[in-house]
């Protein structure tokens, strides 16, 4: 990657369809390791979601040679708790080809600066349990897990 540099921007409209894409790639890449979950967020729901009146998230993506290598997408938060500010990391993918050239620990050292800019005081993510790959990245980042606290869901219908 010496001769490749990283460049990594605020996500937008226009990159709809490749960040749909590398969701595609990233739901394939948890189902084979096991991830039952139905996967829908694609180039229509980065749009509609992503953007407009009150969106849902924000994203970062990462260019090697004006190539799309990798996508992380975040929302605001607060914890009670804490009383501080946090980034909830919604996705972090890397597409296999560019793992270990440090895109991955750029795009947290992005997020990282982001955070800090406003006054934000912790990053929180989910990691899927099989994934053990993302859960020693996040390790050797310096990310501990949570205990005690249990993720839990409720459908709103």
């Amino acid at each position: 990657m010496a001769d490749n540099q990283i460049c990594i921007r605020d996500a937008e409209s226009k990159d709809a369809q490749v960040i749909g894409t590398m969701a595609k790639e990233f739901a394939d890449y948890l189902r084979a390791l096991g991830d039952k979950t139905k996967f829908k967020f694609n180039a229509r729901t980065y749009l509609r979601d992503g953007f407009g009146h009150k969106p849902a998230f924000k994203g970062l993506i990462t260019e090697v040679n004006g190539k799309a290598t990798g996508y992380l997408l975040y929302h605001w938060g607060y914890d009670t708790d804490r009383a501080v500010r946090i980034i909830h990391i919604v996705d972090l993918f890397i597409r296999q080809e560019y793992r270990r050239q440090g895109i991955g620990q750029a795009l947290m050292r992005s997020i990282k600066t982001i955070a800090k800019e406003n006054d934000v005081k912790m990053l929180v993510w989910e990691v899927h349990t099989s994934n053990r790959n993302a859960r020693k990245f996040y390790w050797g980042f310096g990310a501990r897990y949570i205990k005690n606290v249990l993720m839990m869901k409720l459908p709103v219908k």
